[in-house]
């Protein structure tokens, strides 16, 4: 990696349907601050969602083991195919960038569409020993600082080329808008689908790895069979998912919808213990220290890394990552069997849907809140003094219950999504978890 401040990256203007928006891009070089600031410009002014898309060199280390696999058939990869070919007949930068087949594309798309996906969908979240950012090539892979800007260069397609399988809206140029404005609506609609997809799935993935650690712990038979049930979901869910971004259809053999009412099921688990935790906390004095044993009563282990109220939390936050990657599904499902306006039904699907399930996280995170701001009471008891085992016990159940709150964040305003996706030579794309941009 070079420190290389004059480095060319071609970025695609993408709209969702036929937009009239005015001639805001340009055909000239832009920085990288200019083409935020165009995106929130297109972004408000156009009726329909418009994203871009960037192509940067592919890095040499890249975990692809984080993103969803998808062939060079797959409608993803064909779309892409489609408009790098149409593209690189009339755009010198964007040959030049698209030559050796392979790339690092990296797709923005609005808030706006981010709060339609649902507030709660994409959401930073790192692995254990991973990071999330996939290194650019305007950062030292050694040292992983920024070392060079980037000039960006609008690119725009002159051909009009039919959707593969039957995916609805073609690409080519909008009506009357920009001509640096791209239709490609499916394109925008796979790359959104898969992106969050990866993104609930590697949410169930930590989930799982949570509440196995706390199972071990608590060794309840009752929570291990709640967890059972959940995992065995995955199967039924990546079959669908597989068959979909295919562009198949969904059959009963698949046994989703059996998956999708143990999920339900969980979900309604969820709803009663919110419920039952939400009416404990009112039920507390307000402005008063707490005795640690009133609070066990109604959050058991909550003083504890490893109790009973922590495995129903991570229950909760797996049933919620499975029913969200369902509900993508549903909602690509819907799209695709409407083509004439796909990627609005695929959002207003999504939206409607994933409502519940963000107030469900919302309220969840405001009773971690709540329980994260109490004050412990000392020990009640004759003794003028205590032990140190009740001591350290005090201090311990203090310093959990004041984590509780981190990273709770009850109403989360969207911001701007980011999906990267690697190109092979052969044209086979892995699709990167959606993150905040």
């Amino acid at each position: 990696m070079t420190d290389d401040r004059k480095a060319l990256i071609p970025v695609w203007t993408l709209a969702t349907g036929d937009v009239q928006v005015p001639a805001v891009a340009g055909d000239g070089p832009m920085t990288a601050e200019r083409l935020t600031e165009l995106r929130s410009v297109l972004a408000g002014l156009a009726d329909a969602p418009i994203a871009t898309l960037e192509v940067h060199p592919l890095p040499g280390e890249l975990d692809r083991r984080r993103g969803i696999p998808l062939d060079a058939v797959s409608p993803l990869a064909t779309h892409l195919s489609q408009l790098i070919t149409q593209t690189a007949r009339n755009s010198s930068a964007a040959a030049k960038a698209t030559a050796s087949g392979e790339g690092l594309y990296r797709l923005v798309v609005p808030a706006k569409v981010a709060a339609q996906m649902g507030q709660g969908a994409v959401k930073s979240m790192v692995a254990k020993g991973t990071t999330d950012a996939l290194r650019s090539p305007l950062v030292n892979t050694a040292t992983g600082r920024i070392v060079g800007g980037a000039t960006f260069i609008p690119v725009g397609s002159a051909a009009t080329a039919g959707a593969a399988g039957g995916a609805g809206a073609t690409a080519g140029i909008a009506v009357g808008g920009s001509a640096m404005l791209t239709v490609a609506a499916p394109l925008v609609l796979m790359a959104v689908a898969v992106g969050v997809s990866a993104n609930v799935d590697r949410k169930r993935q930590q989930a799982i790895e949570h509440i196995t650690e706390l199972l071990e712990q608590l060794q309840e038979q009752k929570l291990d069979e709640e967890h059972s049930e959940l995992d065995g979901c995955r199967d039924a869910i990546d079959k669908a998912t597989a068959i979909l971004l295919d562009q198949g259809k969904l059959g009963a053999s698949l046994g989703l919808d059996s998956a999708v009412h143990a999920i339900n099921t969980a979900l309604g688990a969820a709803d009663r213990r919110l419920a039952q935790w939400q009416n404990a906390l009112a039920k507390l004095p307000e402005g008063k220290p707490v005795d640690i044993g009133t609070l066990t009563k109604s959050f058991p282990g909550v003083d504890d890394l490893g109790g009973t109220f922590r495995a129903h939390l991570e229950l909760a936050s797996l049933a919620i990552a499975l029913k969200r990657r369902v509900v993508v599904l549903q909602a690509v499902e819907h799209a695709q069997s409407a083509p004439d306006n796909l990627f609005e039904n695929f959002a207003r699907a999504l939206k409607a849907d994933q409502q519940r399930l963000d107030e469900l996280e919302s309220g969840i995170a405001g009773v971690l809140i709540g329980l994260s701001v109490l004050e412990l009471a000392r020990p009640s008891g004759l003794r003028p003094v205590f032990t140190t085992g009740e001591v350290d016990r005090l201090m311990r159940a203090a310093h959990h219950i004041r984590r509780l709150g981190d990273g709770a964040v009850v109403n989360s305003r969207p911001t701007d999504v980011t999906i990267e996706i690697a190109r092979s030579q052969d044209g086979s794309v892995v699709v990167f978890p959606a993150q905040p941009a």
